[in-house]
């Protein structure tokens, strides 16, 4: 049964248009956000075609957020899975595509484990991030494989002018240390900055199972609190060479130390490292040409009782190079090529350790008075599975009064992982990219004090790759069809600022054998999130809302993970014009609940910070 607080969470998107319209009129304040992601071009986040959101470094900091878990969790589109807590294994389901069906990039350079096939988000700290673009629906025709669901991108720090010191100190639950400091400095010719964030907790008991029995959950019996250490810094810096050139690179080195409950391992160090650089040349403002390269770096070492016993490296080089051009008024031409290179050593023997893609792309945008077209076209050519098309068409139509209109169809595909491809004994070197076809249709206005926006779609996944119980290896077996919609609505009335998230997901197994016509395990069906902020001269006070549906932990749909519904609060009170102390408390009715089957989460936490920025 749906929890109280998600059906208030939909009440409240559903009637806030009505509300805003009818308060008093505070003009929207909101400047015209610009989104990256969607096209590989700037452009308005009110203009685009593609479903998306973003968070800047004021919401991040608003929400005293510890984790992307806790900033993401409940938006729009998005499941979120966790494994225990703060440092434990994540998994981000966007509009019902798996996790390993998401492209994730930071700073443009894509991330994660290509023997997985999933990114290490629970190791990213949100203290050097500046801000968050989440791309929903296929977008393979712009950035090739994985990105069926959809694409997020993560913005490490940046400097906006002056020189601008910072730091933090907090304390909180379950023995909660944390700490950063960073140093920017930002002009007219160029920029740097440094920044740096530590993180410890001594946790929760992740796993509740046993060593012994089927379905035990973890496998082993170890009621005690399970670690997690982090520590992570970035730099960044660029500058300006006459009128048209600009250089610009950025670094990112996120430490993990986990511990964790499990048969086989309990504790794993990681290392994710980014590494980018982008060479820019405008000459006009009819053409930008820029040049890219970056490199990430994935390490996982799991130790148990009897000390090593394996661990795995990947690194993916990656290079760029694209054009803009702007052909006439309201038009936009993008074209380029895009390398990139797997690579992983480990203590795992691989028949085939390495691959390289090479992939081809280019985008059309158009303004025709009210209406707006799009339409992009992708090749990639990849060493292990060879070619594979896709693109996408866009169409919108501009009303007056601020109501866009708009209707798109794109393919997509995810590359298969080298666990897939070559696991000693269980990978499949046959396999074949799995393909996507998705239509989404959307309505968005933004009047006065408020802004809305409605998408629905569906999602049609063939050749998914699962087990093959004929051959006991990974096949192309399944089909999978994601349907659904997602509500979102903001506004600012009287000195609030509510927003109100809905999403319903329907992700269908279409699959021949017993499992037809189940729902894919670890998804919600139906998740929202209420926040709810306000200053008040120096203070500061807010809440969120955040609820989910129930969901299964199996293919079967035997096992049943029920609902929840937590709510936060959060107050600021800012005693000097540089100081703010900040201080929260998490899931305030101390729900229990899990994510997983077997894995706990957190109950009531506590947390108190000081924060330093001198004004500028």
């Amino acid at each position: 049964m749906m929890s109280r607080p998600l059906t208030t969470a939909v009440a409240l998107a559903l009637a806030l248009p009505a509300f805003a319209a009818s308060a008093a009129s505070d003009p929207a304040t909101e400047l015209d956000e610009v989104l990256v992601t969607a096209t590989r071009t700037e452009i308005a986040l009110r203009d685009s075609l593609s479903p998306a959101q973003v968070i800047g470094r004021a919401e991040i900091e608003r929400s005293q957020a510890t984790s992307l878990q806790q900033l993401l969790s409940g938006r729009a589109g998005i499941n979120l899975t966790n494994m225990g807590g703060l440092g434990k294994q994540t998994s981000l389901f966007l509009r019902g595509a798996g996790s390993n069906q998401l492209l994730v990039l930071v700073d443009g350079v894509r991330i994660g484990s290509a023997t997985a096939g999933l990114p290490a988000l629970q190791d990213l700290p949100v203290e050097l991030i500046e801000r968050i673009e989440i791309v929903r629906g296929p977008h393979s025709s712009l950035y090739g494989a994985d990105a069926i669901g959809g694409v997020i991108q993560i913005f490490t720090r940046r400097e906006h002018g002056g020189l601008q010191p910072r730091a933090m100190v907090g304390a909180g639950s379950n023995r909660l240390r944390e700490a950063s400091a960073g140093l920017g400095l930002g002009g007219e010719r160029g920029w740097f900055g440094a920044d740096f964030a530590f993180l410890r907790t001594d946790g929760i008991n992740a796993c509740n199972g046993t060593a012994a029995g089927w379905g035990a959950g973890c496998f082993a019996d170890e009621p005690d609190r399970d670690g997690y250490r982090n520590r992570s810094a970035s730099l960044r810096g660029g500058g300006k060479f006459g009128d048209a050139w600009t250089l610009e690179g950025s670094a990112l080195r996120a430490e993990g130390y986990n511990h964790y409950d499990g048969s086989w391992a309990n504790y794993s160090e990681t290392v994710q490292q980014v590494f980018s650089g982008k060479l820019r040349f405008a000459p006009s403002a009819a053409a930008t040409l820029q040049a890219t390269v970056g490199r990430s770096y994935d390490e996982s070492d799991d130790y148990g009782a009897a000390g090593f016993v394996g661990g795995l490296q990947t690194r993916r080089d990656q290079a760029s190079v694209q054009g803009d051009f702007v052909p006439g008024e309201g038009q936009n031409l993008t074209a380029g090529l895009d390398w990139l290179d797997d690579h992983i050593t480990g203590s795992t023997a691989y028949d085939v350790d390495s691959r390289d893609n090479t992939g081809v792309f280019a985008e059309y945008q158009g303004r025709f008075g009210p209406q707006q077209l799009q339409a992009g076209l992708r090749y990639d050519d990849n060493e292990q599975f060879g070619s594979h098309t896709t693109g996408n068409l866009g169409w919108g139509w501009h009303f007056d009064g601020g109501l866009l209109l708009s209707a798109r169809y794109s393919t997509g595909f995810r590359a298969p992982s080298f666990n897939d491809l070559y696991y000693p004994y269980f990978g499949n070197p046959d396999l074949q990219p799995e393909e996507s076809k998705n239509l989404n249709l959307a309505l968005s206005g933004q009047v006065q004090a408020w802004r809305w926006t409605l998408d629905v779609f569906e999602n049609r996944v063939d050749d998914l790759i699962s087990f093959d119980s004929t051959t006991f290896l990974p096949g192309n077996i399944d089909t999978a069809r994601l349907r659904g919609g997602e509500i979102t609505v903001a506004t600012t009335v009287a000195g609030w600022d509510l927003s109100a998230q809905y999403s319903h997901v329907d992700p269908r197994n279409r699959s021949q054998g017993a499992n037809r016509g189940k729902l894919l395990p670890r998804r919600a069906r139906d998740t929202g999130r209420i926040d709810l902020d306000r200053d008040f001269g120096d203070f500061a006070f807010g809440t969120t809302v955040n609820a989910a549906g129930s969901r299964f932990d199996d293919a079967a749909n035997l096992v049943r993970v029920g609902g929840y519904a937590t709510v936060d609060l959060r107050v600021e009170y800012a005693f000097h014009s540089d100081w703010t102390v900040l201080a929260r408390v998490t899931n305030l009715f101390d729900r229990d609940y899990q994510l997983v089957d077997w894995y706990n989460q957190p109950g009531r936490e506590f947390g108190l910070n000081l924060r330093w920025q001198p004004a500028r």
